[in-house]
């Protein structure tokens, strides 16, 4: 395995699309973490659906929801600085994976396989850092 991403890593192609994942993931975590930071409700949808009615009890959460947008952030800042992209790819991880989970069990349009692809590209992002963290388990 160590040799295969070993061998992965010497190819340009595969150094494009760690950068290319790295700035998409961080992307993909700036607009929903500063909302949550400005305290302003993700979305608009009245209560009378479960997914609205989710996010309004998520956003009435108060500190715990602004707490979510610092995590998003700081994953989002961590993953594309390349000292501390191993250490974003782990805080992103239970992130997204969160987030997948509960678009898949709410049953949200489409929103599950943007967040799956997402789950994805950190995996990637996980496997692509393999030897560092090869140790911790």
């Amino acid at each position: 395995m160590v040799e295969f991403i070993a061998k992965l890593r010497s190819h340009n192609v595969f150094k494009l699309l760690t950068w290319l994942t790295r700035i998409l993931l961080c992307i993909g975590f700036l607009p929903p973490g500063i909302k949550k930071i400005a305290d302003l409700p993700f979305t608009s949808l009245g209560l009378e659906t479960p997914v609205g009615y989710f996010f309004d009890a998520l956003y009435n959460s108060g500190f715990y929801y602004q707490f979510i947008g610092w995590a998003q952030l700081m994953a989002a800042a961590l993953i594309v600085i390349p000292r501390t992209a191993t250490l974003g790819a782990l805080i992103y991880f239970p992130i997204i994976t969160n987030i997948f989970v509960l678009t898949v069990s709410m049953r949200f349009a489409g929103t599950p396989f943007i967040s799956g692809m997402m789950v994805l590209g950190n995996a990637y992002l996980l496997l692509w850092d393999y030897q560092k963290l090869r140790a911790l388990f």
